[in-house]
């Protein structure tokens, strides 16, 4: 037996098994290669993020609602607007960033699908609703995996009087739910001492 007969199939093997196109650089490998980084972040700069974030994103989603809304006096597609429908900037914005973005109202005081402390907080946008107080904007960190953004939306914007003029205290809030792992995702890595 000759020694290079063995050798060839050796050299093909390893040759196949090299092969670069084997390896698929795709957007969604560059991603998760990306979140693998390591990052040094702090609670403070997690809030910072979402204040940012959800300031932003409420400013866009509030504009595209309230236009909307100024453009049809159908009381059926105002409904479906109140309820977030056929809005494709804001759904897009939620689908990007990986949040659910919800319009409370006074009622949803109530509601037990919130936990707890949205509940008191969304209880204490509704207590400033009625002593007609300033309203800021609100994070909550739920759990270890999500942030809530809050914020009211003023009391003589068309988006209160449509949406929840009935109610006996006019309020709409913004709810953003922003998953932790999201809100890394989107930071900048940070070189911190």
């Amino acid at each position: 037996m000759k020694p290079y007969t063995l050798f060839i199939p050796l050299l093909a093997l390893l040759i196949s098994a090299c092969n670069p196109e084997r390896v698929k650089y795709t957007s969604e490998l560059k991603q998760e290669m990306a979140d693998k980084k390591i990052k040094r972040i702090t609670n403070v700069d997690l809030v910072e993020t979402v204040d940012n974030f959800g300031e932003r994103i409420t400013t866009v989603i509030q504009k595209e609602l309230a236009t909307q809304l100024q453009k049809t006096t159908d009381p059926a597609a105002r409904t479906k607007l109140c309820q977030l429908q056929n809005l494709p900037r804001t759904k897009a914005i939620a689908d990007r960033y990986g949040i659910d973005i919800r319009l409370l109202s006074g009622t949803d005081v109530s509601d037990k699908s919130l936990g707890a402390k949205e509940r008191e907080v969304l209880d204490a946008y509704l207590y400033n609703a009625e002593q007609k107080l300033p309203q800021i904007s609100n994070i909550q960190k739920i759990n270890e995996t999500l942030y809530i953004y809050n914020a009211a939306v003023p009391t003589d914007n068309v988006i209160c009087q449509t949406c929840f003029g009935g109610q006996k205290t006019p309020l709409a809030v913004w709810r953003l739910a922003f998953p932790k792992r999201e809100i890394v995702r989107r930071m900048k890595a940070t070189k911190k001492k």
